[in-house]
């Protein structure tokens, strides 16, 4: 029950960042925005991890050497977040985040990926996918007639 609590406080947490990070980007670049919100991130996460667990904060285990560079990916993250949702709107573009992550999840569960235990992939799962993508189709799906968004602007990046 603790996990599930955990799972969906960090995606509620993950909509409001985004768009905390959106908020941000319009008054700074993306990489401003990244370099703000990563090294605001870092300083926090230092500070309680310090004040939490002491010195053994910075004990750490042995691990493959690519996972400390872990965090670079949040720079795309970050990036990919404001622009999308600059491009697309916040309910549209933070759904099509959702299902990425889900998606992304299945793959490396099925393939085993990262060291993960392999979990099979099954048509129950697939059914699940298949109901995700076609519920994003229904979030974006517009009445006939019905206005449409204004085209994006000229400058994606």
């Amino acid at each position: 029950m603790a996990g599930m609590a955990m799972a969906l406080a960090a995606g509620a947490l993950i909509s409001v960042q985004t768009m905390f990070n959106n908020r941000v980007n319009e008054a700074a670049s993306p990489g401003s925005t990244s370099a703000l919100v990563l090294g605001m991130g870092f300083l926090a996460s230092l500070a309680m991890g310090l004040l939490m667990e002491g010195t053994a904060f910075l004990s750490w285990g042995s691990m493959e050497t690519w996972f400390w560079f872990s965090g670079l990916l949040g720079i795309g993250v970050v990036i990919c977040n404001v622009r999308s949702v600059k491009l697309l709107g916040p309910g549209y573009a933070v759904s099509l985040i959702m299902a990425s992550q889900l998606l992304s999840a299945l793959w490396m569960d099925s393939l085993g990926w990262f060291g993960l235990e392999k979990v099979p992939f099954t048509l129950l799962k697939a059914a699940g996918a298949i109901l995700l993508i076609g519920g994003l189709a229904l979030f974006k799906a517009r009445k006939p007639g019905a206005a449409t968004e204004a085209e994006p602007a000229a400058d994606v990046l």
